[in-house]
């Protein structure tokens, strides 16, 4: 008799699994989300099993070595993955179509350093001439580089360990499956297969691999989360496909800091790193508007000036609107209320509008003073004198609490230009440096002070 293949629901969205169709994921509450998957497969032990050899040893008699990272000539890409990458390490790059993913990849490849052997980009979606031509575009020597078309995992397997590259791009992981799954490439399983597949043998062969992930509507990678749990680093892109510059920011690393971020520029030639983040960000910024002010934040390890703008208008009938682009809304709310509570800025029942321009998205809570000091300027009708910076936390008691690494805030401000910084008053008591004769410090406790002092 032919066996029967045993088969399972599983949800798209979480990767919840059922053993009937259900309308509805009772995980994530998505509709529609469940698809059938094959789970008999035709051969339970791995392709390189073979080569696994497992021995207890003594954790301190392993050698720790950071100084074989592959480093790049993208410097903003090596300040995000924390010096280089890392030979065995598996890096998963998310972002919204057409946004640049390919485009770095293969600038990446190409700007490799110290690499003798060959690097190889797999692409499941796109030819060899097609790759090409983007490689003629971006002025790309593509010599070094090893091409292959495929989307059979285990061919590709085959292929790795033939070829012995020392850095590997698969563009992407949602076009790959595994012939052991019956399901088709993206779906949870073949996600989850062909992702500890590679994985494995990027760990036994120290090959550093970068895997391209597709995103959905709501902007995280497609396919489950076991993904990212899976990889060592995960990179995410920011910036609308409209925006000029992107934003690529580490949420996990296991070899570097969590917070980093690499600002480029997307041009005809490709994606051109921007040396002086802050500099970008306020080069448009207008001098007389009210609602505009510039705030230090730290992200990672390097501090950057930002703009946040705040629009107040009257409200209409019902529930006045809260729309925040690159901020919390909930953080929003709750300024707003010390504002009202504490300061007695009566700004609660109007519309408001706030934006980070550069399409930064950042959640510091150094940049409360930005917003509120934003939000009284658009509500009074009074502009911010442009030599102003201000940083500062806000507590629900209008207090204003000192926040981490003031004085690389403050070095980053005088070194563009800026004349006063209103800072909160124990960071300005313990700073060790000399004060600055080009930079003003102002402390401020409350704010309801700080509002004071600059209007």
């Amino acid at each position: 008799m032919k066996k029967r293949l045993r088969t399972e629901y599983v949800c798209q969205s979480c990767g919840n699994v059922s053993p009937k169709w259900l309308g509805k994921c009772p995980e994530c509450n998505e509709w529609n989300s469940f698809v059938e998957e094959i789970t008999d497969k035709t051969n339970d032990v791995p392709l390189i099993q073979d080569e696994v050899k497992s021995e207890v040893t003594n954790l301190g008699d392993i050698k720790s070595d950071t100084s074989k990272r592959i480093k790049t000539d993208i410097n903003e890409l090596n300040i995000v993955l924390g010096g280089g990458l890392v030979p065995g390490s598996i890096t998963l790059l998310g972002g919204d179509p057409g946004i640049g993913k390919s485009t770095l990849a293969l600038q990446i490849l190409s700007n490799l350093k110290d690499i003798k052997d060959p690097v190889l980009y797999i692409s499941g979606e796109e030819s060899g001439q097609q790759i090409k031509l983007r490689a003629e575009r971006l002025n790309i020597n593509s010599a070094n580089i090893l091409f292959v078309s495929e989307n059979c995992t285990e061919t590709i397997l085959k292929l790795l360990k033939n070829t012995s590259p020392n850095a590997v791009i698969i563009d992407s992981i949602q076009t790959l499956y595994s012939i052991e799954l019956g399901s088709s490439p993206g779906s949870v399983g073949q996600v989850r297969e062909c992702g500890s597949k590679l994985v494995r043998f990027g760990k036994l062969n120290n090959v550093a691999i970068i895997l391209i992930g597709h995103v959905t509507k709501e902007g995280t990678i497609a396919g489950p989360k076991v993904l990212e749990h899976l990889v060592d680093t995960v990179l995410y892109f920011e910036g609308g496909k409209g925006n000029q510059y992107r934003i690529i920011r580490s949420i996990k690393n296991r070899f570097g800091s969590t917070n980093e971020i690499g600002v480029f520029e997307m041009r005809e030639e490709g994606l051109v790193e921007v040396k002086n983040p802050s500099e970008i960000f306020l080069s448009e910024r207008p001098t007389k508007a009210s609602g505009s002010v510039v705030t230090a934040c730290i992200e990672g390890t390097r501090p950057i000036l930002i703009e946040i703008q705040a629009l107040v208008s009257a409200g209409g009938i019902g529930m006045p609107r809260r729309t925040s682009m690159g901020i919390d809304s909930n953080r929003i709310s709750l300024l707003v209320a010390v504002l009202d509570k504490i300061a007695g800025i009566n700004i609660i029942g109007e519309d408001i509008f706030m934006n980070v321009v550069g399409g930064v998205t950042i959640d510091e809570p150094a940049i409360d003073l930005g917003i509120s000091i934003s939000l009284v300027s658009s509500f009074l009708s009074k502009p911010l004198d442009p030599g102003i910076v201000v940083f500062g936390e806000i507590g629900l008691t209008g207090e204003i609490r000192g926040v981490s690494q003031s004085d690389i805030r403050i070095s980053e401000a005088e070194k563009l230009g800026f004349k006063k910084c209103i800072l909160p008053n124990i960071n300005l008591e313990n700073i060790k440096k000399p004060k600055s004769k080009n930079l003003k410090l102002i402390g401020v406790k409350t704010v309801k002070e700080a509002i004071e002092t600059i209007f």
